[in-house]
């Protein structure tokens, strides 16, 4: 009996291994039809005046984080360098921090 239960997992966990994870099967469908995301934005890009068609390029780009313009150094990427004094006092919680330097988020002044 405990030989049968052995060989039972055994094989089983062996199989397992070998046992494809996903199919990659693609209906014949799918192929001649583009996805729904891509039509809609063919569409909208055909109906779009020219001024819309910028806009339209430009919401579809991701979004880049602004740069913090201030007179103190910043890093090539446009963040401040936490290195020099200015920057750092420019990061400080308005209100009261914690133990550990973090703003204290039960009071108004810390709560945005």
């Amino acid at each position: 009996m405990k030989k049968t239960a052995l060989f039972v997992t055994t094989a089983f966990f062996a199989l397992s291994l070998f046992a494809p994870t996903k199919t990659f099967a693609v209906k014949k469908d799918d192929k001649k039809a583009p996805a729904k995301t891509e039509q809609v934005k063919a569409v909208k890009a055909e109906t779009a005046k020219p001024a819309e068609k910028t806009a339209v390029k430009a919401a579809e780009k991701p979004v880049a984080k602004p740069a913090v313009t201030t007179a103190a150094p910043t890093k090539k990427d446009g963040t401040p360098d936490m290195r020099f004094k200015a920057n750092k006092e420019a990061a400080k919680p308005a209100g009261p921090t914690k133990k550990d330097g973090t703003p204290d988020m039960r009071y108004k002044a810390n709560q945005k």
